[in-house]
């Protein structure tokens, strides 16, 4: 009598626990539930792949320092060297009285919109 309580009993939970297992699984198995596991996967690999972007760049910054200390980019220029050439010319365009206006063009074929699709 007690051996056929047990079993029953065992068969009894057996078939519960079975029957949850199964509707668990065919709940995640659902389109919304494999939209929304979808939707995490792809939150989790946006933040992974910020994250690896910010290290990349925190790498290219310590390394530049570290190439503009050993080329010496950093250092104050020799006070003995003349000024560089390319401010001198900028500078020296407009003192010499040359007044070259820029021509634009008014009617031109090209649009500079660029959302001519909306």
């Amino acid at each position: 009598m007690f051996r056929r309580t047990f079993w029953f009993t065992a068969g009894a939970a057996a078939g519960v626990w079975a029957t949850t297992k199964v509707k668990r699984k065919l709940r995640q198995l659902t389109p919304e539930s494999l939209a929304a596991q979808a939707a995490n996967k792809a939150i989790d690999a946006g933040h992974r792949l910020k994250e690896f972007a910010l290290d990349v760049r925190d790498g290219m910054a310590q390394r530049e320092a570290e190439l503009g200390e050993v080329l010496g980019l950093n250092a104050d220029p020799d006070p003995e060297l003349p000024p560089q050439r390319r401010i001198a010319a900028i500078g020296g365009g407009e003192q010499s009285g040359s007044n070259k206006q820029i021509k634009y063009i008014d009617n031109t074929t090209y649009t500079y919109n660029r959302n001519e699709d909306h």
